[in-house]
């Protein structure tokens, strides 16, 4: 297979990488033809815009005139290729750590599974692999779980092909590294199929520049983050909930034959507890990551910290403020206990929420248990393998 056999184009984002910009570009043009190359230069200050002035006759070069940010360069570059026609776009990056050749595998991968995003995973386990880049992509790999239902083990990966159809009407929003996670997310949420397959990668510190800054770029990605998984929360689980493939998928997850009696109790039982302790409003957005990390059924999980439902409010307060009472000494006007109103529970803030956090420990408790005598009465545990 070749590109053309996928409409398909290479975009190079570039910001001072002189040390490898030419050898990648002149790689990238053993494989490829020269016409389906677009490179951005995004404002470089050493000799990026000389070295591209070597290819100007025969590539398509873009600049901005100020450094915009990878994500503003590969905006820049997604509608050139709509522009030129290009059905699907194939980014690479280059500061040497990709092998071009392994854009044939992109290529193959890609015609295989027509409008699915192809993603260049790599092994982040290898020698020579920067700590911080091994943990920044499980912390992506992570959220993008969280925002997408959809497991992939490399999220952060430059190397990938994106059908350009999704994103010729989609408004892309962040200009820096963060991007690169928005358009998968919102692509995902668009229902389009994700495709890994493993390539190379090279850590040369004698060569590679990162522009990647710790501090400032984490920040926006975790502020991102944040933001996309309100936006799950609001309008991606509910759609994905609503469908007859997730119905299936979570009467599959409740079920799981696989699963042990043990953690299914426990999965209620946690739920339980995240469904009663005073984390108003954050109970299902700190207990779904800690259910993702700890590998509970997270279906269990969910319905059982769904005791905290509107209906159910005034009860948990009336057992919160009755529980409290046998901590906090003094007279207690016990009349107050049937007020189930905010200043009712302001008036006595600490009595509920220690009362509220004792609460939650006894239902985990009593619900695991309850749980675990249930399954153990109505199912066999799976047999180890």
């Amino acid at each position: 297979m070749t590109i053309s056999d996928i409409k398909g184009c290479i975009i190079i984002p570039t910001y001072n990488n002189e040390k490898t910009l030419r050898r990648v570009v002149i790689e990238v043009m053993t494989i490829v033809p020269k016409e389906s190359i677009i490179i951005v230069n995004d404002g470089s200050t050493d000799s990026t815009s000389e070295i591209l002035n070597e290819f100007k006759n025969i590539l398509h070069i873009l600049k901005n005139e100020q450094n915009k940010g990878k994500g503003y360069s590969l905006r820049k570059g997604f509608k050139k290729a709509i522009e030129l026609g290009f059905e699907n776009a194939i980014t690479i990056d280059s500061d040497g750590q990709h092998y071009p050749e392994d854009i044939q595998l992109i290529i193959d991968k890609g015609f295989e599974n027509k409008g699915a995003v192809i993603m260049g995973s790599r092994n982040m386990q290898q020698d020579g692999v920067p700590q911080k880049s091994s943990f920044g992509n499980k912390f992506s790999n992570f959220w993008f779980k969280i925002e997408t239902w959809i497991t992939l083990p490399d999220t952060q990966t430059g190397f990938r092909l994106y059908p350009l159809e999704p994103l010729r009407k989609m408004h892309l929003f962040t200009n820096k590294f963060e991007l690169e996670i928005e358009v998968i997310v919102r692509l995902a949420w668009k229902n389009i199929k994700f495709i890994p397959v493993q390539i190379r990668v090279k850590y040369d510190p004698n060569e590679r520049v990162s522009h990647f800054r710790p501090g400032r770029d984490f920040f926006r990605i975790s502020v991102l983050n944040s933001i996309l998984v309100i936006c799950a929360l609001i309008y991606y689980y509910p759609k994905k909930i609503l469908s007859i493939e997730t119905l299936k998928l979570i009467r599959h997850e409740a079920i799981k034959p696989e699963e042990t009696n043990l953690k299914k109790a426990f999965s209620i039982g946690f739920g339980l507890f995240m469904g009663i302790i005073p984390l108003w409003g954050f109970q299902l957005l700190i207990g779904i990551p800690l259910a993702v990390l700890f590998r509970m059924n997270k279906v269990l999980f969910i319905a059982a910290a769904n005791i905290s439902i509107p209906p159910m409010i005034p009860l948990i307060i009336y057992f919160s403020l009755f529980t409290g009472q046998f901590f906090i000494k003094g007279n207690f006007d016990h009349s107050q206990l049937l007020d189930f109103s905010s200043d009712a529970v302001q008036n006595n803030i600490q009595q509920y929420f220690i009362g509220a956090t004792v609460l939650a420990i006894l239902l985990f408790i009593v619900g695991f248990i309850l749980s675990y005598l249930f399954l153990s009465a109505v199912r066999k545990n799976p047999t180890p393998l």
